[in-house]
């Protein structure tokens, strides 16, 4: 896989870190734990759709664009990200939120990402949940155009194959940074929604015939509908790479068991693990994606679901940015 094929731009912070948790491994009592710091990858604070966004954001050049449309839910982690990179490239990012959580709360509507989003001068609009989101960002493009303007549409998590490519990169760059130290990889474990990481991880684990195995923590849908997303973006995104058929059905796994009452709800556990990152490694989670994933991560290993000696990743998708707008989850 020749990455360097594809229109790319290059502001991330990369290879991220791959750390031990040694104290987390040993509180736990299981596997060896490692993290891969995805929440360092340098764009408005880090996080995992940076890397998609470089994939992303050269294409949009290449066609032209002087506006990019793109949405996520009130606190998205990857809406404050293109925001951010609109504002450096010098174009305007329209912005929409869909309230998928109904809270009233001030912090969650106007904390956290939300403020960075106006910070970052990108318009926002908001819809209520349920509303069809890709429908919205069209119209919203038809409208534009009729200004004269040239916009480019970003799904919601940049996930598309365009955008997966970046976890390709990822899963070539943890190979090569674990090949380096001697760390042989048993399974990759991360919080999984719109499904561009998983599936991006998943065609370049197969695709370079390392077969290191993916474990997706859901935090939004029902198992089913999550791997079979999942895999339906990953075959996309191994044909793109001229290698189709390299997925197979197997290689896309997800445990849909932590979303608790739904995405952008913080479960107990998940604030649980949350609070056992903070205080036993220093590293901070987000109450949507990474926590739900660690939550997942950690009960797992309570379970006995791994041996001892086993070295298990878990890739970091950042997300702290959101923290302010949950300040109420953690009284």
């Amino acid at each position: 896989m020749h990455l360097a094929r594809y229109p790319r731009l290059h502001f991330a912070h990369l290879p991220t870190p791959l750390e031990p948790l040694t104290r987390l491994s040993e509180l736990l009592g299981g596997p060896n734990l490692w993290i891969k710091r995805d929440d360092c990858t340098g764009l408005a604070g880090g996080g995992n759709k940076t890397r998609k966004l470089e994939f992303l954001m050269a294409d949009a050049q290449q066609a032209g664009a002087d506006t990019i449309i793109t949405q996520g839910a009130t606190q998205s982690n990857h809406v404050r990200q293109t925001a951010a990179i609109a504002a450096k490239l010098g174009l305007t990012c329209h912005v929409l939120l869909e309230d998928r959580t109904g809270s009233k709360d001030h912090d969650y509507n106007y904390n956290g990402n939300v403020l960075l989003n106006k910070l970052f001068n990108a318009p926002m609009r908001k819809y209520p949940g349920g509303t069809n989101m890709q429908a919205a960002m069209d119209e919203l493009a038809d409208s534009l155009r009729g200004d004269g303007k040239k916009p480019y549409v970003i799904p919601g998590g940049g996930s598309n194959e365009i955008g997966a490519l970046g976890y390709v990169n990822c899963a070539l760059e943890m190979l090569y940074q674990a090949n380096t130290a001697g760390l042989r990889i048993d399974l990759v474990v991360h919080g999984t929604g719109s499904a561009g990481t998983q599936a991006g991880l998943v065609a370049g684990f197969s695709g370079s015939n390392s077969r290191i195995p993916v474990l997706g923590i859901g935090v939004r849908i029902p198992r089913e509908q999550q791997e079979a997303n999942v895999f339906r973006l990953a075959e996309r995104t191994a044909e793109k790479l001229g290698i189709p058929g390299a997925v197979k059905r197997e290689d896309v796994v997800a445990n849909c068991d932590y979303v608790g009452e739904g995405y952008g709800i913080p479960a107990q556990s998940t604030l649980e693990a949350i609070d056992m990152f903070a205080r036993y490694e220093g590293i901070l989670l987000d109450p949507v994606y990474s926590g739900k994933g660690a939550a997942g991560l950690i009960d797992l290993i309570r379970k006995g679901e791994f041996k001892k000696g086993q070295n298990i990743v878990f890739l970091h998708t950042g997300g702290a940015q959101a923290l302010p707008g949950y300040l109420d989850s953690f009284k």
